[in-house]
């Protein structure tokens, strides 16, 4: 059992209000909420200044609460090409703010979210919203729902990633043991 504490920066991104939330899990594998909120930006400035804004108000949350990684959801088709544009130019801001932070990301598709908090991918979002307030214990719902949809992004990772770290770190091992055998019996032709 890890005796550090992860912090992660769940984002759920659009251009017109992107979701955040900053969670950890400490060593007894207890999940919390420190902080979240919303970046909304003003419909009515242009897209150049209103990515700049959410790039600006990125690096300040990746400043402030200094995250070990983030999860962010990854793009799905939506129905409207212009809402789609804007949200891949969304995305595109963060995921800079967050190299130039030197962070990790990881994605998570909606509905493996849903799946990890709900037990469906088919959860409404009063659903997620719920389950989000009962895993970590809050006395009220997250609102607005796209601030509880970057929190369980978050559960999400903090959930799934010590197991993938881990699931990868064998995967790795196999491919050596199996690239030394492969090796050996060279050797002994």
């Amino acid at each position: 059992m890890s005796t550090k504490t992860t912090t992660v920066l769940g984002i759920d991104p659009g251009l017109d209000r992107t979701g955040w939330a900053i969670l950890t899990r400490d060593a007894r594998s207890v999940l919390s909420l420190v902080a979240c909120g919303l970046i909304h930006t003003d419909a009515g400035q242009e897209l150049p200044q209103r990515l700049e804004y959410v790039h600006r108000e990125m690096q300040k949350i990746l400043q402030t609460y200094v995250p070990d990684q983030v999860a962010m959801e990854q793009n799905y088709f939506l129905k409207r090409a212009q809402t789609m544009a804007n949200t891949v130019m969304t995305r595109g801001v963060i995921i800079l703010a967050c190299q130039q932070a030197g962070k990790p990301i990881t994605f998570y598709s909606p509905k493996r979210v849903k799946l990890m908090i709900c037990g469906t991918g088919t959860a409404d979002k009063k659903q997620v919203q719920r389950m989000v307030q009962l895993t970590l214990n809050l006395d009220k719902v997250i609102n607005p729902d796209d601030t509880a949809d970057a929190a369980a992004i978050g559960i999400c990772h903090l959930k799934t990633a010590l197991l993938n770290s881990m699931l990868n770190v064998k995967a790795a091992f196999l491919e050596k043991l199996k690239a030394a055998q492969a090796a050996q019996i060279k050797k002994v032709k």
